[in-house]
């Protein structure tokens, strides 16, 4: 399609409230537009399964009355679809209007997926200096005329306005070209890569890959989103994207239904094909790590130490960690919590007149008050606590790479194990059938730090005990 032929499909949407994940579409409005003019229309209250809240139809004039008799998303999602064929999906603050879309399309099983404008973006460029880019404030200072604000046609009208004087611009192609392709040039572009192949990359979460031109990975990455980030990384003028640019011949991709699945993946084949350019990822991570041994007295003790073969040889390590203050913060709580003598834990220089063995707080282990028999019984239970990340042994559920499946990452004896899939409707069949989906791994701290902080920062899962 050359840029005279572009179609654009100018988009605007009335909701329940702002958040594409939880509320729901209450009106759509469509123009369709080639050479500067409309040759199509549509638009359409919905009814959206719920109740309108007072302050939205104060803003819209969209009541539950209104939408009471309107049609369902799903009766006129292919229309949505037809209309918007071999178009481009503009809209004012697009990713609002795109996100609802593609959410409620999403529900019923569908992926949409179209390239995108901004008439946000582009007015800032086609308009500089302007205090606002709102719709509103564009409305004002262009004086449009508009009898219905925040009604979709009304809005979508005020919005080809905008963009028609967008469009008589000098530069316009090239300002729209530029967003459309995330600020890649074509010719730029490494290997087989095409512009129209990057368009048709997934807008879900997964892994993805660069191969050089012998077919090897040279840079492995996650993203919840495939397209943009990949967008972001052919865009970025960097010494990394160079590297890319100039090595890169194809990109294929794997899709995990989530984020967590796509770090965990992320992380295993990095570890397992070495990338070239991933060798930030590759560095040591985990400068210490804590381990435990047996003195001459028959003591168990703990210490910590640097990472490397040379020091990790023939020891029992129990955890890595980030920094030497986090490795001594991690035996110390331990040695309180158990009252183990800070001298076998690395931690203090002991002798008869230890403060702690004269304060009460130390049994005297180092100065054999107390019996090594009895001391390792608590350092056993000391020496778990280290060694375990998790104190649950614990199924997690997720979203998985379609609306009839879930993914489930397992955590058992402290440590996460690994992930799969199952469909939807087998999930009732009980755990023995969630253990056999399951594909293990071997267990690293970064696996363990990827779950714990992704449990700490999200909610998006549900989690069942064992």
């Amino acid at each position: 399609m050359s840029k005279k032929e572009k179609i654009y499909s100018i988009i605007d949407i009335e909701t329940t409230g702002g958040m594409s994940s939880r509320d729901r579409i209450t009106e759509i409005a469509m123009v369709k537009v080639k050479g500067g003019e409309i040759i199509d229309r549509y638009e359409s209250l919905i009814n959206p399964e719920r109740s309108i809240p007072t302050e939205i139809t104060r803003i819209t004039g969209i009541t539950n009355r209104m939408v009471e008799d309107a049609p369902k998303f799903y009766e006129i999602a292919k229309k949505i679809v037809d209309f918007t064929e071999d178009s481009i999906f503009v809209a004012h603050n697009v990713n609002f209007d795109y996100n609802f879309i593609r959410e409620e399309f999403k529900s019923l099983g569908y992926t949409y997926s179209k390239k995108v404008l901004c008439t946000v973006k582009l007015s800032r460029r086609a308009f500089p200096g302007l205090r606002s880019y709102s719709l509103g404030n564009l409305i004002q200072h262009f004086g449009i005329s508009v009898l219905n604000r925040h009604r979709a046609m009304d809005d979508v009208l005020a919005t080809f306005d905008i963009f028609s004087r967008i469009l008589q611009g000098e530069r316009h192609e090239e300002q729209i070209d530029r967003l459309l392709n995330g600020g890649i040039k074509e010719f730029n572009l490494p290997g087989n890569i095409t512009m129209e192949y990057l368009h048709t990359l997934p807008e879900e979460p997964g892994v993805y890959y660069f191969y050089n031109v012998h077919g090897t990975v040279i840079y492995v990455g996650k993203s919840i989103n495939i397209r943009s980030r990949i967008f972001q990384h052919l865009g970025t003028i960097d010494a990394k994207t160079e590297k890319l640019s100039k090595q890169s011949h194809a990109i294929s991709f794997e899709l995990t239904g989530n984020e967590l699945v796509a770090m965990l993946l992320e992380s295993k084949e990095i570890k397992s094909l070495r990338p070239e350019i991933n060798k930030a990822q590759r560095t040591q991570e985990y400068p210490y790590f804590i381990f435990s041994y047996r003195d001459e007295k028959g003591f168990l003790c703990f210490d910590f130490d640097r990472s490397g073969k040379k020091n990790e040889k023939d020891k029992e390590i129990l955890s890595y960690v980030a920094t030497k203050q986090g490795a001594k913060s991690s035996i110390y709580h331990v040695a309180k919590s158990f009252g183990l003598c800070l001298g076998k834990c690395g931690l203090n220089e002991c002798g008869m007149d230890c403060f702690y063995v004269h304060s009460q707080e130390c049994y005297g282990a180092s100065v054999m008050k107390e019996d090594p028999i009895e001391y390792n019984v608590r350092a056993l239970e000391g020496k778990e606590l280290l060694y375990k990340i998790f104190r649950e042994d614990f199924f997690l559920i997720l979203n998985g790479r379609n609306n009839d499946e879930k993914s489930l990452v397992l955590v058992q004896d402290g440590h996460y194990k690994g992930y799969g899939y199952m469909p939807k409707d087998n999930m009732d069949m009980g755990m023995e059938e969630w253990f056999e989906a399951i594909e293990t791994v071997r267990t690293t701290p970064e696996y363990d730090r990827i779950v714990s902080q992704y449990m700490v920062r999200n909610n998006n899962y549900r989690k069942v005990d064992i």
